[in-house]
């Protein structure tokens, strides 16, 4: 049996001795009866009523004991009624006196008091925990178990951590470990449990009711009518589910509200009759006093419901969060490839960002719907008893302010809408921008995309603008409703009906309860907009979570691995589609592959090479046919899916870490040079979608997790093409040929690499999605087939696929060693690092520990979580932004409107406290003028008070967001490739959007409340002096609980943030990467992995939801003391006072508690808003680039005139910390000259090109065209008279004109032509719009071969001296490489061109070659003489397969 407290044993005790007690008052009472002495029945039904109810007690008691229950509300309740009876009882008694005549009668009220004391004191202490629990105990357990039940009602159980976080900044190790209740294992299975069951339930009621209609009716139904029911169809099963997942949390939460409403309609009745005894001198006192303390009671218990309720709901909230996104992660990992084609990541991660949250914040506004309601329906009842048929009026006016308020939202949400939109666009173009910024540098668009950008940024802030304003309007119009309504009233009710004078309680109390009247008003609306904005991201949920999902049995698997000679895979007439709209994509496929095969899958561009996987793995939808696997399988997707982890986790993909065969495989997949030069060695994070590393690098990543696997299958699409030619061959032989490390296992390998062919043991050609021809190499060559048209097709045999990009600065080889070569001593290096990861090995797989946000390895930025304080220059800096005058202004606005609110109310005391003369007050016209007047007067300042700080507010963000656009803009090329977008595009979207909105907004309110509560202090203070003595001690404990919650929910802000963003980040890259997941099957563990972000999450945002409510319940229990004092002072002063100031200061009181928690509230949210604007200031005082256009330039149109070109021992570093990239470079390139330039990875080929456009300074000698240094002239003249074709082909979001013509310089005539030239006018004149054809992000709606030959078109047009081409024809097929040197041929004929080429064969008709090696120029001379040398461009083109 558990063991318990003293305290439990303590009230065991007591209850017996209750008991006891209560026995001995039935039994004289019986015994006397007995013995003929009358008693009276009251003497027996007490004590045996007490005794019932005793017994009852005990019992629960060790009811609750045996369940672990350390504190009961119940008993709390049933002990400290009792203790009212028996104080009562004791009380009569003693005024009585008569103590001889009936000692035990006198004797047993005192005892049953002081017992009855004692179990109430032991009551409000917790007993301590069960020694033996049904769950093993926590490391940092949530102290609401342990706390007593007046701690649990006021949330001081939450007093330690505020404590804490007051005197230093909270860390995670502070925070409370998260229940199993609240865990994401528990409340994932229950949703998932139930979301399973409705949909299935649904869908068999929808196949039922489609099979009865089909009977009786022949015809199809109308559109419509399936439409409909489909959405219902979706949205229903999700909301069954999520109603019965928290339908006990939600109505428990709903009761305390419906108490707590109670004790908010007792207020003003008190208030009334407290008013009555101010009015009547010869009323006792004490009746005042009972009132007061009435008041205040009814007051505390309707914070404390509230606040329960509150507690309750946002808890719920919580919980429907982690399990909603759970449901939603396992929905990711289960799409098919369809499903993924119509989602995009970012609705995804706005799923989880902002759908789940409005889905789950409208559980607070649900009672919203029907509440209010019944709120108008009482304060009418009230109103009408207060001023008869005049309440009617009121009626009258709320209804005629409704129209006006529909409308202002109405056209409100338009401008928001378009607000969106805006920001949209701009949020894609500023993305876009980012993500291609080296394009835009090497161009010298920065100042048109600029352009671009502000003016859409000026169409969001004047759609903001507008909205703001309307905002304005629809907050006034509901502060100024009361006062509107109440001056109709008392017109109506003073002026037009006979002997209906204004006295204090009619007027006070009328306020009264028309500011709840008002809340209503207000609370509906918002409650109907917050429900409709839910409705539509519920849908949005319900319509993802119903998408297809993958067959799990389209494949049929073993895990069991075949034996030799066995077939592994086989695929029977199998036909297979995208999606089930679309057409096969392959067709009638037969194909067997026995274990331990090397099969290659070669084909033109869209044969369905990479289709064929994907049929493998169960991705695509089956039509028809069979394929099954045996063994573990390992896929290499074409577009390498990196994590954003340290390099060992992504090798390892959940593994244990086998430190030997890890390092074999990074040495056999050519990874040992880059990672050597990595800062942390394997320990180094990728950062988001691997941009710490190259195109080459994140392939040979991928290809490293997949040999790492030891699986039996390997599916491999395409791995080399990243790779320059040496790499690649070094990869094949030592990862996928005959002798690598996968010999044995049964490859299929996807690749344009045709060099590699006869070494592959079966070859597949594929055309248009069916198998054209396969066998053997040489069988295939002596067919004359297929594979001979690819081999006679492809101009460069030897081509080793696409040509690594030039790697960040950090992962360059500093020595230019092999490929594949390691330096002696890494190993040891390498196994002196392995036991420092090797101890968070399980912490690895969970995600990162809240400690450490950032991990071993990665850069650290300034995106850190933040700690302490915000500092005062914050402040400042936005102030300057708004200005001076404009802060001034408001201010003062603020003080004229808060001075008409407390003349207004005043005004309102004096005419309630004017004379009655025959039923009527002589000067109630003068008075109800005067009134509207002030009135009129405080509405007026009220808007244009709001008005100035959100406009303020707009000029403010206008100016911060074009000074962190120019700051980003005219950064060098390095602070992109230091600073991760995820950085960049969190300050251009949420950063921004919280200046835009959330600051003018938490600044207005700030500023209003801390008015109102200056007026209120005023108030109560002018009318009874006397309470100054009270205030001081209030105002001293709401400044305390003010800066106790400020620094801890600051902080927890922070935290929360930063936890959340990993959550949408790991729902982002498992999205992307879903198709690699599966195949390697390891759901199971990325699953864990998200309960763990989301757990943690969790674990923040559970601290902050019960700080605000420790906030709130004592802020309001401390308004509520000043509510007190009003009205106790009223009392003593209660000679000296006219009901109508007592009606002034009591009413003004009642409206502060709320006042106090929001004022509170404001501040911390404009605090933790505030940050905002220092990240848009960091980048303030980065390193920034030469002028764009300085006021003197050497070079002067037309420069240059013959594209002459000059290096003088020119040299380059990324960075000051890192040694010469290039150094000692010196040779002349004549004009009209066209030169190759060839090397390893990292020798300094791009970087060649790089110094020439000046995206990295010359750290020595320099670079000079036509005998002008480079140096002295102006960046974007120098980019501008440079053309460069890079080896990516970019597009960005706008039209086919904008793309070609960025500067708008070109006639129409002129584009037709070049497109003319590249061979793609029939293409671009069967698009619609032809030239303004929109293009999407990154041109995704165009072919690469397409996009391509757009830039080459874009190139033509420039017509510059220099031409740069960096390997741009290595992504393309044969046919569009043949259309490009053509087109480059004819145009460039007479230029300058520099050819930068990772396949020595694009050089061999250069007039001279610069083989570049470890930063230096090591040979020069034409492609013949180098080969004669033998060197260094022998070697390379021996390796390359040219000799």
């Amino acid at each position: 049996m558990a063991g318990q407290g003293e305290p439990c044993a303590g009230t065991g005790v007591l209850g017996f001795a209750l008991i006891i007690l209560c026995t001995s008052s039935v039994s004289v009472t019986l015994w006397r009866i007995q013995q003929g002495t009358p008693q009276a029945l009251e003497f027996l039904i007490h004590p045996t009523v007490w005794l019932t109810t005793m017994s009852f007690a005990v019992f629960l008691i060790h009811a609750e004991r045996k369940k672990g229950v350390q504190a009961s509300g119940v008993l709390f309740g049933y002990w400290l009624l009792c203790f009212l009876f028996p104080a009562t009882s004791a009380t009569q008694q003693a005024s009585r006196g008569d103590f001889q005549s009936d000692p035990f009668r006198h004797l047993s009220p005192y005892l049953y008091l002081s017992l009855v004391m004692a179990q109430f004191a032991l009551s409000c202490l917790a007993d301590q925990c069960p020694l033996f629990r049904k769950r093993p105990p926590q490391a940092n357990p949530c102290p609401k178990a342990g706390a007593s039940f007046p701690s649990k009602a006021m949330f001081w159980w939450v007093s330690g951590l505020v404590w804490k976080g007051y005197r230093r900044p909270l860390g995670p190790k502070d925070l409370w470990s998260l229940g199993s209740k609240n865990s994401s294992e528990e409340l994932v299975s229950q949703l998932e449990k139930e979301w399973t069951r409705n949909r299935s339930a649904t869908q068999r009621h929808t196949k039922a009711t489609a099979f009865k209609r089909k009977g009786s009716h022949n015809k199809e139904a109308p559109e419509t009518e399936t439409l409909l029911p489909q959405q219902r169809g979706k949205r229903g099963p999700l909301l069954r589910a999520i109603w019965q997942v928290g339908r006990s949390a939600f109505l428990l939460g709903t009761l305390s509200l419906i108490v707590s409403d109670v004790f908010r309609f007792t207020v003003p009745k008190l208030l009334s009759l407290f008013l009555e005894f101010i009015g009547d001198l010869n009323t006792p006192a004490w009746k005042g006093y009972l009132l007061a303390v009435l008041m205040f009671l009814s007051a505390c218990l309707q914070t404390l419901f509230e606040q329960q309720h509150m507690y309750r709901l946002k808890v719920l909230q919580l919980r429907l969060r982690t399990a909603i996104i759970g449901l939603v992660y396992r929905k990711v990992l289960a799409l098919s490839s369809s499903s993924r084609k119509s989602s995009a990541v970012g609705d995804v991660v706005n799923l989880v960002s902002v759908d789940v949250q409005r889905l789950t914040e409208s559980v607070t506004y649900l009672n919203g719907l029907w509440l209010p309601l019944i709120w108008i329906v009482v304060c009418f009842v009230y109103l009408w008893q207060l001023l008869g048929p005049s309440a009617l009026t009121a009626i009258a006016v709320f209804v005629s302010l409704l129209p006006l308020n529909f409308f202002i939202t109405k056209k409100r949400n338009h401008h928001q809408q378009e607000q969106m939109r805006q920001k949209d666009c701009r949020a894609r173009l500023t993305s876009c921008i980012l993500r291609n910024v080296r394009t835009v540098k090497y161009h010298g668009w920065e100042g048109a995309f600029l352009d671009r950008v502000l003016h859409i940024r000026a169409q969001e802030l004047g759609a903001l603008k507008t909205s703001s304003l309307l905002f304005s309007v629809s907050l006034v119009s509901f502060q100024v409703s009361t006062f509107l309504v109440a001056l109709v009233v008392f017109a109506v009710h003073t002026l037009v009906a006979e002997e209906n004078a204004m006295d204090a309680e009619k007027a006070f109390v009328t306020l009264t309860v028309l500011n709840i009247l008002n809340k209503a008003q207000a609370f509906l609306p918002f409650s109907i907009h917050s429900i409709v904005q839910a409705r539509v991201s519920f849908d949005r949920l319900a319509a993802f979570l119903s998408l297809e999902e993958t067959d799990p049995g389209a494949v049929d698997s073993s895990p069991s691995r075949c034996a030799a000679g066995e077939d592994c895979i086989s695929i029977q007439e199998g036909t297979f589609t995208w999606s089930q709209e679309s057409a096969p994509c392959l067709r009638r496929i037969n194909l067997t592959v026995p274990q331990g095969c090397l099969l290659a899958v070669v084909g033109p561009v869209g044969a369905g090479k990479s289709s064929l996987l994907s049929a493998l793995l169960g991705e695509l939808s089956k039509v028809e046919g069979s394929v099954s696997i045996k063994g573990p399988v390992a896929y290499v997707p074409q577009e390498a899916w990196v994590q954003n982890m340290s390099v060992v986790d992504n090798v390892c993909f959940g593994q244990e870490l086998d430190a030997p065969w890890l390092e074999t495989v990074l040495e056999a997949c050519a990874l040992w040079p880059d990672v050597d030069g990595f800062p942390a060695g394997v320990h180094t994070r990728t950062g988001e979608q691997g941009m710490n590393l190259s195109g080459g690098q994140k392939q040979r990543l991928s290809l490293a997790r997949a040999v790492y696997r030891k699986a039996a299958v390997y599916l491999l699409d395409d791995p080399l093409a990243a790779l320059d030619a040496q790499v690649g061959q070094h990869v094949f032989n030592r990862v996928i040929g005959p002798d690598g490390l996968l010999q044995g296992t049964t490859r299929i390998l996807v690749t344009h690499a045709l060099h590699i062919l006869p070494q592959a043991d079966w070859i597949v050609v594929l055309e248009d999605g069916a198998i054209a021809e396969m066998g053997s190499f040489q069988e295939l060559l002596h067919r004359k087939g297929a594979l001979v048209g690819l081999l006679d097709g492809a101009s460069q045999p030897g081509d080793g696929g696409e040509g690594d990009t030039e790697p960040p600065a950090g992962a360059k080889d500093p020595r230019g060693s092999a490929a594949g070569g390691r330096p002696e001593g890494r190993s040891e290096r390498f196994m002196k690092l392995v036991p420092e990861k090797d101890s968070a090995a399980s912490e690895a797989q969970t995600g990162l520990p809240l400690d450490d946000p950032e991990g071993p390895g990665q850069p650290k930025g300034k995106d850190g979580t933040q700690y302490g304080r915000v500092k005062a220059t914050m402040y400042l800096t936005y102030l300057r932004a708004v200005g001076t005058p404009l802060c001034l202004y408001a201010l003062f606005l603020f003080l004229c409107q808060q001075v008409a609110s407390f003349c207004r109310g005043y005004w309102l005391s004096l005419w309630a406290d004017d004379p009655i003369v025959d039923g009527q007050q002589t000067h109630a016209a003068l008075r109800g003028w005067v009134f509207g007047l002030l009135g009129c007067l405080q509405a007026i300042g009220l808007f244009a008070s709001m008005a100035t700080v959100l406009l303020g507010g707009i000029r403010a963000s206008s100016l911060l967001f074009r000074g962190l656009l120019w700051d980003v803009a005219r950064s060098p090329i390095g602070f992109f490739e230091r600073t991760p977008i995820g950085n960049l595009l969190n300050r251009f979207s949420k950063e921004t959007d919280i200046v835009d909105v959330d600051i003018p907004d938490k600044l207005r309110s700030l500023l209003m409340y801390a008015f109102g509560l200056l007026e209120v202090g005023l108030v109560v203070t002018v009318t009874t002096p006397l309470a100054v003595v009270a205030i001081l001690p209030l105002l001293l404990l709401y400044a305390g609980f003010q800066s106790l919650y400020v620094a801890s929910s600051c902080q927890l802000r922070r935290l929360e943030s930063a936890r959340y963003s990993y959550v949408c980040s790991h729902v982002a890259e498992t999205f992307q990467g879903g198709p690699v997941v599966r195949a390697f099957r390891v759901q199971g563990p990325f699953t864990a992995q998200n309960d763990a972000h989301v757990d943690e999450s969790q674990r923040v945002s559970f601290p902050r939801l019960v700080a605000d409510r420790w906030l709130a319940a004592n802020l309001e229990l401390v308004g509520n003391g000043l509510v007190f004092v009003a009205a106790l002072c009223a009392v003593l002063s209660k000679a000296h006072l006219s009901p109508g100031l007592v009606g002034f200061s009591v009413s003004a009181a009642l409206q502060v508690t709320q006042m106090l928690q929001w004022a509170v509230r404001s501040w911390t949210d404009l605090e933790s808003s505030i940050v905002s604007v220092e990240r848009l200031k960091d980048y303030a005082q980065t390193p920034k680039e030469a002028p764009w256009k300085p006021l003197t330039c050497a070079a002067h149109p037309p420069w240059p005139r013959r594209g002459q070109i000059e290096f003088r021992d020119f040299g380059l570093r990324y960075r000051p910390e890192l040694p010469l990239a290039v150094r000692g470079v010196s040779f002349k390139i004549n004009a009209g000259e066209k030169v190759g330039i060839v090397g390893r990875t990292g020798a300094g080929k791009s970087s060649l090109a790089g110094g020439l456009l000046r995206l990295v300074e010359a750290a020595e000698g320099g670079i000079w065209i036509d005998g002008v240094p480079i140096a002295q002239v102006g960046l974007h003249t120098l980019r501008s008279r440079v053309t460069i074709i890079p080896q990516d082909p970019i597009l960005f979001p706008g039209s086919l004109r904008m793309n070609l013509d960025m500067l708008q310089e070109h006639t129409d005539e002129a584009i037709w032509e070049v497109l003319e030239t590249v061979q793609l006018r029939a293409t671009v004149a069967s698009l619609p719009g032809q030239l303004h054809y929109e293009c999407t992000d990154q041109g995704d709606n165009l072919s690469v071969g397409q996009k391509q030959l757009l830039c080459l078109a874009r190139a033509l047009l420039r017509k510059t001296q220099i031409l740069i081409l960096d390997e741009a024809t290595a992504a393309v097929d044969p046919g569009t490489e043949r259309q490009m040197q053509a087109a480059l041929g004819s145009w460039f004929a007479q230029c300058t061109v520099l050819l930068i080429a990772h396949r020595l064969r694009s050089v061999l008709d250069c007039a001279r070659v610069l083989v570049m090696d470890e930063g230096q120029v090591a040979e020069s001379g034409s492609p013949a003489q180098l080969l004669a040398q033998k060197g260094l461009f022998y070697r390379l083109a021996q390796e390359s397969g040219l000799v």
